[in-house]
């Protein structure tokens, strides 16, 4: 647990800034004050954090040792620009957004003003604030802090129950991609899957009954046996005729899912040459196969 808990302000009563205001206020911290885009959602958001108080921005950050800005990305520069016209920042006050792709640049106005800087971001997926309140502990966070802030970054994880590291800043956006296709993507592939399934008649609901065994069960071996290890299946085994005959089906019946098909599968070969399941020889037949230089 962090030595002193900052008095804090949340503004952006979304479902981070919602759920992490819960859990601050349980992890002791004071929520001093909220706001948000409209009345109902500050009001709301209040009632999550111990009597924080709805206020305007400015008012929020003016009462609060450390200023939270958890809106949208798009948001972050115009909030902190706009609260430090105000005159709402001050000396060594901390300053926190929970962008994802963000730098501390889009907080360049409060470290102007003297306050300290820092990126925290949970490497996770929020579809509800009970969903998040819930998910938040054991999650790992990305961070980019003012070198005087580092230490108190990675208490403001721990208090969350989250694991910290420290992110290059200049890399920011490439590890925000990582963790789009770990989860947005992951659902765009279950989503074609479905698609997929309910071709041949299934309902949605049927759809996913079919393949969620085989989804948690590939989830459970990456668990237990890492990424590399985990990989089954026609490439894992060097089947090029099966894939083959996955390109022809695709290219009849779905050609807008043929790219995808053939990229992902470019990747699946790279990881049986590193399960040592597939030779060289065979790993440069399937990856011809996929790039349609051998048909």
């Amino acid at each position: 647990m962090a030595e002193t808990k900052d008095r804090i302000c949340i503004i952006g009563m979304g479902k981070v800034g919602t759920a992490v205001g819960h859990l601050l206020s349980c992890a002791g911290y004071r929520i001093v004050a909220v706001a948000s885009r409209t009345a109902a959602s500050a009001e709301k958001g209040a009632s999550l954090t111990a009597g924080a108080v709805p206020a305007t921005p400015a008012e929020a950050a003016a009462r609060a040792d450390c200023v939270l800005i958890t809106t949208s990305d798009d948001a972050i520069a115009a909030v902190c620009r706009d609260i430090a016209r105000e005159g709402c920042f001050r000396k060594d006050q901390k300053v926190v957004h929970m962008s994802g792709a963000g730098g501390l640049d889009l907080l360049a106005p409060a470290r102007d003003a003297g306050a300290r800087v820092a990126g925290i971001h949970p490497i996770q997926s929020f579809a509800d604030v009970p969903g998040a309140i819930k998910n938040i502990p054991g999650s790992t966070f990305g961070i980019i802090s003012d070198p005087e802030i580092r230490d108190w970054c990675v208490g403001f994880v721990r208090d969350l129950g989250g694991v910290p590291f420290f992110v290059p800043e200049a890399e920011k956006p490439l590890y925000h991609a990582a963790a789009c296709i770990a989860s947005n993507y992951l659902v765009a592939l279950m989503n074609a899957v479905e698609d997929i399934y309910a071709g041949f008649g299934l309902s949605p609901d049927e759809a996913k009954n079919a393949f969620w065994p085989l989804v948690m069960g590939t989830i459970r071996n990456i668990e237990s046996k890492g990424t590399i290890q985990a990989l089954t299946g026609p490439i894992a085994r060097g089947d090029s005729g099966t894939i083959r005959k996955h390109l022809r089906s695709f290219a009849a019946s779905r050609p807008s899912l043929l790219p995808a098909y053939r990229e992902l599968g470019l990747l699946a070969v790279d990881i049986g040459l590193r399960k040592g399941t597939i030779s060289a020889a065979k790993a440069d037949e399937i990856k011809k196969i996929l790039k349609g230089e051998s048909e």
